[in-house]
């Protein structure tokens, strides 16, 4: 029986899903936990994706660790805590052409690339949907520069250490983009309070009275007007 799961690297918890799969056929699920915990404590913080295969017969299993999703991978090693989720319009990093490479040698073996180069191309992509930057570019303008090999010297030499002065310059870029991020998106919520606060004012500007139901501000004023009339038939 094998069991596909995707796990917290180092800190799995027992849950329904897994004891329904391995309570009936009698494994011990604390084990099974303990040995997945020691197996993926390296990815700390990590999604991690396991495979338990169980051999229902001897209840002996073994554990298959592979490596995060590239976009687990990804965040961690530029310490971004999410995604963009409007990548065209909001970047969460600046990354460097070596940190894709350093990205790319670790996930190698589980892509179906068929060279380190076609596996950077492929982080890149990753990096398009999560809104990285690379190099001050876009994904989009990166995966074409790879192909047309502006780095085949740095990923033949699969260069993973980004030099301290060019990290100072993207991280620099970097904050440019986001200081202007910011001052548009502040700019749009104020323009949107704005349009709600001018369509709330509107909409009390249009209030009507139901029929049949007199205004409390007019109503004094008729029954002043029916008193004059009174007083001046008294006085004729």
């Amino acid at each position: 029986m094998q069991i596909k799961l995707l796990v917290e690297g180092g800190s799995m918890k027992p849950g329904p899903a897994l004891s329904q799969k391995l309570g009936p056929a009698g494994i011990n699920m604390g084990q099974v936990i303990q040995k997945i915990n020691e197996a993926t404590k390296d990815f700390s913080g990590l999604k991690v994706p396991v495979e338990l295969d169980v051999n229902t017969s001897t209840k002996n299993f073994e554990i298959k660790v592979f490596s995060p999703p590239v976009s687990e991978l990804l965040k961690r090693h530029l310490k971004v805590e999410k995604g963009s989720g409007a990548q065209k319009k909001i970047k969460v990093a600046n990354a460097s052409i070596e940190d894709i490479i350093s990205i790319a040698k670790t996930k190698y073996p589980n892509l179906l690339s068929k060279s380190l180069k076609s596996a950077v191309k492929t982080i890149a992509g990753t990096c398009g949907t999560l809104g990285v930057l690379i190099e001050n570019k876009t994904a989009k303008e990166i995966e074409g520069e790879i192909d047309e090999g502006k780095y085949d010297r740095e990923i033949l030499s699969e260069a993973v250490i980004t030099e301290s002065d060019k990290r100072l310059k993207l991280d620099k870029y970097y904050s440019e983009v986001k200081a202007e991020q910011d001052r548009i998106l502040q700019q749009e919520a104020a323009a949107a309070a704005a349009e709600k606060t001018e369509g709330e004012t509107a909409a009390e500007g249009t209030a009507t009275v139901p029929e049949g139901e007199v205004k409390k501000e007019e109503k004094p004023a008729k029954e002043k007007e029916k008193k004059s009339e009174k007083e001046k038939k008294e006085k004729k």
